[in-house]
């Protein structure tokens, strides 16, 4: 009975993720138009950094406001190495010749340079980061409203400094202006389309990691650290080094999402990474349901689309929108939409058990109660 069950759970995954390769791989690129097709690949950047906030928040119990920090950390990696690529050797980028406050590449710009420096930095980076503010933060024992604000707080941070540092990091209008990605075109639209197929295969494969992490022995305990924390460290275990792990994870996609948003949006600046992106990954992951794992891709798509869609009919009103759906969300349906797949199942289940019930013939009354009515 459990191997029939774990098997049929297993062919529905599979089904799952096979049906969703078809979806990214061949349906949306033959039905949407290139221009479309590059607004999904930016809503699938943002997926992914949901998908690290599912895995953080709904199996642990860790509201991280702050990935905007770790977004932008990969983001800006990415666009520092396309950048000097594109200026050439020994040259500077164009947005440091235009400003002219410095004459030579700063020292800790040139490392960059290189890709095989710039493609582990733009997950490691956020990870070693996450690393340092976890450790102090988890065991100090910081949970909560708490650890939210804290997270928050360092966006914040990370938006003044950015935008302060204009000489070398852009400023307000960031690093833009993207030729080429390791010597492909960026204007030409084929190549916009491989863009595209990367991203969808990372997102694929960050979903199965998360799957397996989900489905392991840690990732048991990291539900038990949510559900019962002190419980879990009367057993010997150390609940910080296990909330640790999964806001380190979640920094590293968080990191990778930011370095592929920048050659298919072709843009990165402080807007992208302060306290409202934060804020909107997570409405995204409570939108869709952030105790499942195609919950949080689902809503971070979704809510991305209709910011697209509704901000070009109501750009003034389009903030109160989506705060009064995260309201409506999280009061009426704290599942998310995702619970509404679960919640018409079990209808369907109540239903149909009914239907049996009254079709039967009742049953003969015991021996026992027949004496006792004689």
């Amino acid at each position: 009975m459990i191997r029939s069950t774990f098997s049929s759970a297993s062919l529905r995954v599979s089904a799952g993720f096979a049906a969703g390769a078809v979806l990214l791989f061949a349906v949306a690129p033959a039905a949407l138009s290139d221009f479309r097709l590059g607004l999904l690949a930016k809503y699938l950047c943002i997926a992914m950094v949901a998908v690290g906030i599912g895995l953080a928040w709904g199996r642990g119990g860790l509201l991280t406001l702050g990935q905007g920090v770790f977004f932008g950390l990969g983001g800006y990696a990415m666009a520092m190495h396309l950048k000097l690529t594109d200026a050439g050797p020994g040259q500077l980028p164009d947005f440091m010749q235009l400003y002219g406050q410095l004459d030579e590449l700063p020292a800790w710009w040139r490392p960059f340079a290189s890709p095989y420096f710039a493609l582990p930095a733009i997950v490691l980076l956020p990870m070693i980061v996450a690393f340092g503010l976890g450790s102090l933060v988890f065991r100090r024992r910081v949970r909560g409203a708490y650890f939210a604000i804290l997270s928050q707080a360092l966006a914040a941070a990370m938006a003044i400094f950015l935008i302060g540092q204009q000489g070398t990091t852009g400023g307000t209008n960031g690093l833009t202006d993207f030729e080429g990605f390791f010597g492909y075109d960026l204007d030409d639209p084929i190549n916009q389309r491989m863009v595209y197929f990367i991203i969808a295969g990372t997102l694929l494969a960050l979903l199965l990691l998360t799957r397996q992490l989900i489905r392991s022995r840690y990732g048991e305990l990291l539900v038990a650290v949510r559900d019962s924390e002190e419980r879990v460290r009367f057993l010997g275990y150390n609940p910080a080094n296990v909330k640790l792990v999964a806001y380190v994870v979640a920094a590293g996609m968080a990191g990778l999402a930011g370095a592929l948003f920048v050659p298919a949006v072709g843009i990165i600046n402080p807007a992208l990474i302060g306290i409202v992106p934060s804020i909107e990954f997570v409405i995204g992951v409570a939108v869709g349901g952030r105790a499942t794992l195609l919950g949080p891709v689902l809503g971070a798509v979704a809510v991305a689309w209709a910011k697209t869609a509704l901000s070009e009919q109501f750009p003034a009103a389009w903030t109160y929108l989506q705060g009064l759906l995260f309201i409506v969300v999280v009061a009426f349906l704290p599942g998310g939409l995702a619970s509404l797949i679960t919640l018409a199942r079990r209808r369907f289940r109540r239903t149909s058990e009914e239907s049996t019930a009254v079709g039967k013939p009742p049953s003969p009354a015991p021996a026992a109660a027949e004496e006792v009515a004689a």
